[in-house]
């Protein structure tokens, strides 16, 4: 097993809490009401923004850096917890502590302070505030041009590079793990505070369709859209009507996919749903960036190694995959396998009791499997 550990059976079914019980349910409306008190204030008139008035009580610029603040919480006392059950695998120390990091740093406290050292002007401390740990197509709004020219040129030069270089070059090598697991956010949070509920998210077939639909409709929406913002930025003094249609008043291309994905999908219902759904609905059916980086581990090298007839179908590996594979299917064929959506928490390896599954690197072309003992009757 190397670092991923093993953990065998877990008490998850005995706690109403994650089982969609009274708590689940209250704890859904908790979490669906504060998004909608984040994000819907100045887009839907009858939600007053009351976030602002607290952020700016306690110091903070606006309310997204108070969020960053409750994010930041909710991620460091999750992985706590995370560690506490699962903290005898190396792999997942190792992941948590880089989860809090990005999170705490560069999600957070870089963006909040960096502007005091770079300028002395108030109204320039948005050119230097980015979260450094986001990339397009998920920071959508990176490669609008106005957000580009707003930004200062390093900034805007780590948000082009780490889309167009960083981001594909590391899915091909390394899987997507590297970002959905270790560097995201969205990531960092369903790995900690969302993991209580990782055995909700279905496994069924129907499931999958629905994702495998959802989640590229959003990739190529996100595509067409920026394209469309692009030209719009460029050409659209020209071209009047598709400037009314993208970036004019009311509901625009521009201000419909970001309600429509960037609150209400990856909000209210990404981040409400864990009680509910598992802590992956965001990743695993809506995020353009999750999409895109699975397409390229489709080509690339990671996969997941399956030790030849050691399976002994006791499911845990597909109880507790939070993006619905059926990893027992896999082990039951002795099948190593690459799946686009897997994000590579290495959660089915540390449950199986057996050490049957291995997270890997390397092109299964180029390590041939160990043949099995003959068995003796």
């Amino acid at each position: 097993m190397d670092q991923q550990g093993q953990n065998g059976l877990m008490t998850t079914f005995r706690s109403s809490v994650r089982m969609r019980g009274a708590g689940a349910w209250v704890i859904f409306i908790l979490l669906a009401g504060f998004y909608c008190l984040l994000y819907f204030p100045g887009t839907v008139e009858s939600v007053p923004d009351v976030i602002t008035p607290i952020a700016e009580a306690i110091g903070l610029r606006n309310k997204w850096f108070f969020y960053g603040l409750l994010y930041s919480v909710a991620v460091t006392v999750g992985a706590v917890f995370y560690l506490r059950k699962h903290g005898n695998s190396a792999y997942n120390r190792k992941r948590m502590a880089v989860n809090v990091t990005m999170q705490c740093l560069l999600a957070f406290t870089l963006p909040l302070v960096m502007p005091y050292f770079l300028t002395d002007d108030p109204g320039e401390y948005g050119r230097y505030e980015s979260y450094a740990n986001y990339f397009w197509p998920l920071a959508w709004y990176d490669f609008h041009p106005s957000t580009l020219e707003s930004k200062a040129p390093a900034i805007a030069a780590w948000s082009l590079g780490g889309a167009l270089v960083l981001s594909p070059v590391m899915a091909v090598v390394f899987g997507k793990r590297w970002y959905c697991s270790w560097v995201c956010g969205c990531g960092a949070l369903a790995n900690t505070f969302g993991d209580p509920w990782r055995h909700l998210t279905s496994k069924s077939t129907k499931s999958w369709r629905f994702e495998k639909v959802a989640v590229h409709t959003v990739l190529v929406l996100a595509f067409v859209s920026t394209i469309l913002i692009i030209i719009d930025h460029y050409y659209g003094s020209d071209m009047p009507t598709l400037r009314k249609w993208v970036a004019g008043e009311g509901w625009t291309v521009k201000k419909t996919y970001g309600f429509v994905v960037g609150s209400i999908l990856a909000g209210v219902v990404g981040t409400g749903l864990y009680p509910l759904l598992g802590p992956r609905v965001w990743c695993r059916n809506f995020c353009p960036m999750a999409a895109m980086l699975g397409l390229l581990q489709k080509l690339g090298r990671f996969h997941i190694r399956v030790k030849k007839d050691m399976c002994i179908s006791c499911g845990n590996c597909t109880t507790y995959c939070e993006m619905g594979i059926d990893v027992r299917a896999y082990a039951q064929k002795n099948e190593s396998f690459t799946r686009a959506s897997c994000v590579g928490c290495g959660m089915c390896a540390h449950v199986c009791p057996r050490g049957v599954l291995k997270l890997e690197n390397d092109r299964l072309a180029h390590k041939p499997e160990k043949k099995s003992l003959p068995v003796v009757r």
